[in-house]
C-alpha cells in the first residue's frame, strides 16, 4: 500500500512541495486549503503533468480535512507569508490561530501521523503543534535547519565555483536572526572551509545565510521564498516515508540535549519511519553553546507570547 502525505496550504510553498512529492511517485498526495477551487485546480494541473514527467501519483485537492484521513505524514505550510520589513517573529500571533486550527483538524483525522512544520515563525509553530496535538516529540518537527543549511551550502558553492554536492555544513538554533552557523565544521570535498577562503569571507557568507530569507523577501516585494522551503520539506518526507535514516538538521523539541530543555531548536537528527529516531549531539565550543542557548531563549520568548 502506498503511503499518504498531506500538504496543508496550497500556496507557493505547499504547491512546490506537492509537485516534488508527486514526482517522487512513492505516495498519494492530498493538497488541502481553505480557498475553494485553489487546491483542486493545482492538484489537477499536477495530475496532468504526470504523463510528461512520468509519474502516476494520485493527487487530490480539497477543502475538506476528512479527505486527509489516515495520512502518514502531514506538512503544514499554511500561514501568512512575510512582507518586506517584517521578521518571522512578527507573524507569531497571526499564524498561531491558523496553525492551531490546522493541527486540531489533522489530529482529528490522522492521529498517528508525523507532523512537519514549515509555517513561520517555525520553531514556535512547531512548539504549538506539539502542544495542540499532544503527540510524542519524535512525531513533530520543523523543516528550518535543512533550509538554512542549504542556503549556507549554496552561498559557499557560489563563492568557490564548485558543486553544491561537495559542500557540507551545519547550522543550529532557531529559524531566525539568532541561528548559529557552525562555520568550523563546514567543508568542501572533505577539505575544511577555513583552508579554502579567509575568515572574513566565511563570516560574510554566514551573515548572508542568516539574512537569506529576508534577502528573498526584499527582492520579491510580495511573498517570500518557496522553492527551497518546499524542497526542504520534501527531503524530510523522503527520509520518513522511505525510512532512509538521513541525518538532517531539523527543528526538534529538546529535553536536556545541548543543555536546553523545553523548546524547539534546530539540531541534527536521524529521520526514519518513526520520525525523529535520534537527536545527534555535536560537541560545541563554549562560544557556540552560548549562541545556541541565546537562540533557544529567543524561541522561548515567542512561545511565551502565545501563552501555551
Amino acid at each position: 500500500m502506498r503511503s499518504k502525505v498531506t500538504v496543508v496550504g496550497a500556496g507557493n510553498v505547499g504547491a512546490s512541495c506537492a509537485q516534488l512529492l508527486a514526482q517522487r511517485d512513492y505516495a498519494d498526495v492530498v493538497l488541502v486549503d481553505i480557498i475553494e477551487g485553489m487546491p483542486q485546480g493545482k492538484s489537477l494541473d499536477l495530475r496532468q503533468a504526470g504523463p510528461i514527467r512520468y509519474y502516476d501519483t494520485n493527487i487530490m485537492g480539497t477543502n475538506n480535512y476528512a479527505d486527509t484521513a489516515d495520512s502518514d505524514v502531514v506538512v503544514i505550510t499554511s500561514g501568512v507569508p512575510r512582507k518586506p520589513g517584517m521578521s518571522r517573529d512578527d507573524l507569531v500571533l497571526t499564524n498561531m490561530k491558523i496553525v492551531q486550527s490546522v493541527t486540531e483538524q489533522i489530529v482529528k483525522y490522522s492521529p498517528k501521523c508525523i507532523l512537519v512544520m514549515v509555517a513561520n515563525p517555525l520553531d514556535a509553530m512547531a512548539h504549538l503543534a506539539l502542544h495542540v496535538s499532544k503527540f510524542p516529540r519524535n512525531r513533530v518537527m520543523g523543516m528550518s535547519g535543512i533550509l538554512d543549511t542549504a542556503r549556507f551550502r549554496a552561498f559557499i558553492a557560489m563563492e568557490l565555483g564548485c558543486s553544491v554536492e561537495d559542500v557540507s555544513a551545519l547550522i543550529l538554533g532557531g529559524h531566525g536572526d539568532q541561528m548559529v552557523p557552525i562555520t568550523r565544521l563546514a567543508a568542501v570535498g572533505g577539505v575544511p572551509l577555513s583552508e579554502l577562503m579567509p575568515k572574513e569571507k566565511i563570516d560574510a557568507i554566514a551573515k548572508r545565510t542568516v539574512n537569506g530569507g529576508a534577502e528573498i523577501v526584499a527582492l520579491l516585494k510580495t511573498g517570500s521564498a518557496f522553492y527551497a522551503p518546499g524542497a526542504g520539506a520534501t527531503l524530510i518526507v523522503d527520509s520518513i516515508v522511505l525510512d532512509k535514516k538521513r541525518i538532517l538538521p531539523c527543528s526538534s523539541y529538546l529535553d536536556g540535549e545541548y543543555g536546553i530543555k523545553g523548546t524547539f531548536v534546530g539540531v541534527p537528527v536521524k529521520l526514519g519511519k518513526n520520525g525523529i529516531e535520534k537527536i545527534i549531539e555535536v560537541k560545541l565550543t563554549a562560544e557556540e553553546s552560548a549562541a545556541l542557548q541565546k537562540s533557544a531563549n529567543a524561541v522561548m520568548d515567542l512561545v511565551k507570547i502565545m501563552k501555551i
